[in-house]
């Protein structure tokens, strides 16, 4: 018998379901669901969705080969949502090829500086990146915190762990540019990472590094004995 998702339970709907239990409690048809948005007037979404699963063997590899043409002979898909599938199994298939992309793994500073130059070392403003590590040391993620002018830049620390969190970093790496092209730490530049430290330890998020990256060069506050 169909029965409307609205008048489903709340926990049983798939929006609700996700936010209420995470994502990988949901379904393939469930999650095929949420992407069409609705179904028809005799059939719910999940419903929908199984049909089309079970025409494609419940094989989302092989459903991923069909095209927007082939999805609209389905009865209540729309070519609307037919492109929405086809993009969202285009990510899926795209991300598996990052995947494959073996991450950087920062064995010195100088590789940090190598990943991070391309990015600010030439800018005429200052701004302050974090580079978010596994445990095998990889890079996860890197992240602009702040952008700012010839001189400074402001950083919000709650950012700085909140993305860790995000991520599940276990280490960070600072990195901001001098546009002066001077190689040499200022008292603010101390003083945020000694805050950064102390914070970083309470949360359980080592502080790696903070280097300051140029042109032509860098400086490393854990080689140089500064951290």
């Amino acid at each position: 018998m169909y029965t409307p998702i609205h008048q489903w339970a709340e926990d049983d709907r798939p929006r609700e379901k996700l936010q209420l239990k995470g994502k990988s409690t949901l379904s393939d048809s469930e999650l095929l669901a949420i992407l069409i948005g609705s179904g028809s007037r005799n059939e719910s979404a999940v419903q929908l969705c199984q049909r089309i699963l079970a025409a494609s063997n419940h094989n989302l590899n092989q459903l991923s080969k069909l095209s927007v043409h082939q999805l609209v002979q389905f009865k209540g898909i729309g070519e609307a949502k037919a492109i929405s599938i086809v993009a969202a199994l285009e990510l899926g298939r795209r991300r598996r090829l990052e995947e494959a992309t073996e991450l950087p793994k920062i064995t010195s500073s100088k590789n940090i500086f190598e990943i991070m130059q391309p990015i600010i070392g030439e800018l005429l403003h200052e701004e302050f990146w974090v580079l978010y590590l596994n445990n095998s040391n990889k890079v996860i993620h890197k992240s602009q915190i702040s952008k700012g002018g010839i001189t400074g830049t402001v950083v919000d620390n709650r950012m700085v762990f909140k993305t860790a969190f995000e991520y599940h970093a276990t280490s960070i790496i600072l990195c901001h540019n001098h546009p002066s092209g001077k190689l040499q730490a200022s008292d603010p530049d101390l003083q945020l990472t000694k805050k950064l430290k102390v914070a970083g330890q309470t949360l359980d998020v080592l502080i790696l590094d903070h280097i300051i990256i140029t042109e032509f060069g860098y400086l490393s506050f854990k080689d140089s004995g500064i951290f």
